[in-house]
């Protein structure tokens, strides 16, 4: 009898450990360097996430205008947003968490992982990073960069605002996805035998996402990187396809959020319960 109520008690006990929710409002915050270093990380991260990005659009331009053979091409557009984002989530992740998108912190406050003067900080060292980052770029290309677009997110001639939010949202929606799955602290208990490098799949995710919607709008799915091209490049068109189109994408990452925090309950919930659906 003993030894069925331990075969009971280990098959409900979890086998992972969930970091305690984030209050609202944590000013004891304020007071600690790690706070500010992760401000840095952030401000650093999406910097050079849009120099490094936004100059090779310059460049693939450029190169393309002289010869249509030549430049880079989508394919290596897109390697080089997500293969950035791989390298700077794998270098602040232990600092900052590596959000470097307005959109995940903002995602993840809905679902309790940080606090709101948190996230309200990391999304102002962001835009800030952005604009600054974009703006290294027109110094060191200024022709090119006024005259190529600025690698600023538009709408492409033959696509409707409607058909391009749709891209969006979901191009949005596929990068907070592996975002919650890739960090969940759950996978390592029940995927265990899988060993996953979290940058990784978030890279790929935006690398596949930026294959699709570059002919589109260029792919926004980041806030700060549309706001950064649109305050340097600052024209017309792309501040009013910024307005339309890349803020509401936003609500995906806000309704991933709160689908994240309540899978997480109903999940914890089931562990906690007799069946151990979810060990299966």
């Amino acid at each position: 009898m003993s030894k069925e109520v331990s075969e009971a008690e280990q098959a409900t006990a979890k086998d992972y450990r969930d970091p305690p929710p984030a209050p609202l409002l944590d000013f004891g915050e304020l007071r600690l360097w790690s706070f500010y270093r992760a401000l840095i990380a952030e401000f650093v991260a999406t910097l050079l996430f849009l120099y490094v990005t936004i100059a090779t659009v310059i460049g693939h331009k450029e190169q393309n205008a002289a010869d249509q053979c030549s430049g880079v091409g989508i394919l290596g557009i897109a390697w080089a947003f997500g293969g950035m984002i791989f390298i700077l989530v794998y270098c602040t992740a232990g600092i900052s968490g590596g959000h470097i998108n307005p959109a995940v912190t903002f995602g993840l406050f809905l679902a309790r992982k940080v606090s709101l003067i948190r996230a309200l900080l990391y999304i102002v060292a962001q835009c800030l990073g952005a604009i600054v980052g974009v703006g290294i770029v027109k110094g060191i290309m200024k022709h090119q960069y006024n005259s190529l677009g600025g690698g600023a997110n538009e709408v492409a001639p033959g696509y409707s605002k409607g058909t391009a939010l749709g891209a969006e949202i979901i191009g949005t929606f596929v990068l907070v996805y592996t975002v919650f799955s890739a960090t969940d602290p759950k996978r390592s208990a029940r995927d265990s035998h899988v060993p996953v490098l979290a940058p990784l799949p978030i890279g790929f995710a935006v690398f596949m996402v930026h294959l699709a919607t570059i002919p589109i709008t260029g792919t926004g799915i980041n806030p700060a990187r549309s706001l950064g091209a649109a305050v340097i490049y600052n024209q017309d068109k792309p501040w009013d396809d910024h307005v339309s189109l890349f803020t509401t994408p936003t609500s995906s990452f806000h309704g991933c959020g709160i689908f994240g925090r309540g899978m997480t309950v109903l999940l914890d919930d089931a562990c906690s319960g007799s069946s151990g659906w979810v060990r299966s």
